[in-house]
């Protein structure tokens, strides 16, 4: 067993300024093979603000990634089995361990450096609040805060206890970096590598899974945070657990992400992912945009891009409160997405579904996609088609600018608000829309669309574009 030292229980005591760092903890304070005063890193962080969470989204039960419903406002002071006040420490093939109530088997705090090479830490007993564990990282496998930063290469983090996260970074300057290392985290609210209060992880080939409820692989909360995941594997199967949960800003490359029984990724609020040459499939929609009122995440725009890779909505009915199946499904908030690079876009249900006055601004540049565009009553969508990219399907109440090179093949009759598309105009012809012997609807009574003067054209292969 690569670096195990359970069996000698030798304990390693490295004196820093003030700290204590102790491999083979008992997650006892006080017991033999941990620190003798689990000290807290600082005074127990303020909490970010924002409402009680509301009613809980596909990705969680508390309106963000976990937590439950009600918004505790009960502090906590960290420990931690094994800890790191201040100075840097560096360890090698260590076993670290954690069973205590709310106890994390590292905590690293006041700037500490700390590097490890292969450990072995574990995690077991629940979190008292899975509010606080998902703010602040109480009960996490590996907690940095108040500006310290651990550095994981290779080894493994399990936790096994509800609220238990992997790793995870709180308040600015916290951070934890993990390469070619395994987390797993199977308990709900645990997530595998999480980042609150301006807090960053760094993911470089990692594989992660987690098998809890409301547990997403790689998520932020209250506060926002970064995610940097660059190449590695991300599953989940736990129900509400996507791959991804920002309220914060990711940047993901050269991933493979599969949530088997939850969205692909979820961006809540004013809030982004950026994904390139990466695999993401969720079991219900491929990527939901939202904004709850929990508090969790700031009002605004979400904004999500995709470059390359493939996004799969395979649309399962998990039963959730949302629709299912839809690749892109925006609810109660504004968001703009962006598609490249030759993305492959599947989905069961809609391309793209807006709904409970979501608003949504869609561009494609050099893509084929397949799927219809859909708002309710309350919602709106703007789509910009470009650099040759094709459309099948059918569009119900939306904006469309086409250039030139790019074609929309319709699969049933449309309903178009605004039609910018001067170079499709041929005489009293449209070059670039398929009709195949359906109508589409546009608003003559829109400035947008004078160029049209009122009248009726007709299609490629059949159907017409009529005035309303």
């Amino acid at each position: 067993m690569r670096g195990r030292i359970a069996l000698l229980c030798t304990v390693a005591l490295l004196a820093v300024a003030s700290l204590t760092l102790a491999a083979c903890g008992s997650g006892a304070p006080g017991a033999a093979g941990s620190p003798t005063a689990p000290a807290s890193s600082s005074a127990a962080p303020s909490p970010p603000g924002g409402a009680a969470p509301g009613a809980p989204p596909s990705g969680s039960s508390s309106g963000g990634p976990g937590g439950a419903p009600g918004g505790s406002t009960a502090r906590y002071t960290p420990t931690g089995a094994s800890t790191l006040k201040g100075g840097s420490a560096t360890r090698a093939n260590a076993t670290y361990a954690a069973n205590g109530a709310d106890q994390s088997a590292i905590l690293a705090g006041s700037s500490a450096k700390l590097m490890l090479t292969d450990p072995t830490i574990t995690k077991s007993g629940d979190s008292k609040s899975s509010d606080q564990s998902s703010f602040y990282g109480l009960n996490a496998g590996v907690l940095a805060t108040s500006g310290a930063k651990v550095a994981i290469s290779r080894g493994s983090v399990t936790t096994t206890g509800a609220g238990a996260n992997g790793v995870f970074a709180y308040g600015s300057g916290s951070s934890v970096a993990v390469s070619g290392a395994t987390i797993r985290a199977t308990a709900q609210y645990a997530h595998g590598a999480m980042a609150s209060g301006r807090g960053s992880v760094s993911l470089t080939n990692v594989r992660i899974t987690t098998a809890g409820a409301n547990s997403a692989a790689v998520a932020t909360d209250r506060g926002g945070g970064t995610a940097v995941v660059r190449g590695g594997t991300i599953v989940t199967s736990g129900r509400d657990a996507p791959g991804l949960y920002s309220t914060g800003v990711f940047t993901v490359s050269g991933a493979r992400i599969t949530a088997t029984a939850a969205e692909g990724a979820v961006i809540e609020g004013s809030n982004s992912i950026s994904l390139a040459d990466t695999s993401l499939t969720g079991a219900t929609n491929g990527v939901m945009l939202y904004q709850s009122g929990s508090g969790d995440a700031q009002q605004g725009t979400a904004k999500l891009s995709i470059s390359g890779g493939s996004l799969t909505a395979r649309g399962e009915a998990i039963g959730t409160r949302f629709p299912s199946g839809n690749a892109f499904f925006v609810d109660n908030t504004t968001a703009v997405i962006k598609v490249k690079g030759g993305a492959t876009i599947k989905s069961t249900g809609d391309l793209i579904a807006a709904a409970s006055s979501g608003k949504v601004t869609f561009s494609a540049a050099g893509e084929t996609l397949a799927g219809n565009v859909v708002t309710d009553s309350t919602s709106s969508a703007s789509l910009t088609l470009t650099g040759a990219t094709t459309l099948t399907g059918t569009i119900a109440k939306a904006a469309l600018t086409l250039d030139s090179s790019s074609k929309w093949r319709l699969t049933a009759d449309s309903t178009l608000t605004a039609l910018s598309d001067k170079s499709g105009v041929s005489g009293g012809a449209i070059t670039n829309i398929v009709g195949n012997g359906h109508t589409v609807t546009y608003d003559a009574g829109l400035a947008a669309d004078k160029y049209l003067g009122g009248k009726t054209y007709s299609l490629v292969d059949g159907g017409s574009l009529v005035p309303r």
